[in-house]
């Protein structure tokens, strides 16, 4: 009987354990509703810095290299105006399939106000856009600065 009871007190505080632990992930999964502005961008390149510093891998300079990235299933982020802080986007206007859709290819590099759901998990920052509010084009102009194809990026 003794060790019943150990049993069915272990598998209790087992299960009080568990569901603190899934209450307190839904809660941080909940997210919060925000409208932000910044640019689209190639994550693996701004992150990495493989291809220069941050500067070169946003805007007209790395276009190309953007929609390629995208193309190939790198994650696409929104670079924040206002804090300079990157968005993983998990998901764009209801399609949460593949965020290398078409449409967020004919994207890298716009400037774009967006309202969605941004999540936080490990410090990281992940963004599930439910609406684009404006799209003001490509309007960050490092290939005045950078070249098409920046010295960094020649092999």
């Amino acid at each position: 009987m003794q060790s019943r009871s150990v049993s069915i007190l272990k598998c209790l505080c087992y299960s009080v354990v568990f569901t603190l632990g899934m209450a307190g992930q839904s809660s941080a999964m909940e997210g919060k509703k925000v409208t932000l502005t910044g640019e689209m961008i190639d994550t693996w390149c701004y992150v990495s810095q493989i291809m220069g510093s941050s500067a070169v891998v946003t805007g007209t300079a790395h276009h190309v290299c953007a929609v390629w990235c995208a193309a190939g299933g790198i994650p696409v982020g929104l670079l924040n105006k206002e804090d300079n802080k990157v968005y993983m986007v998990l998901s764009f206007e209801g399609d949460e399939t593949s965020v290398a859709n078409e449409k967020l290819l004919n994207l890298q590099s716009h400037e774009l106000t967006v309202k969605g759901t941004v999540f936080e998990l490990d410090g990281l920052s992940y963004l599930n856009v439910d609406e684009v509010v404006s799209d003001n084009g490509i309007v960050n102009l490092t290939h005045e600065d950078f070249g098409i194809v920046p010295g960094q990026a020649a092999p």
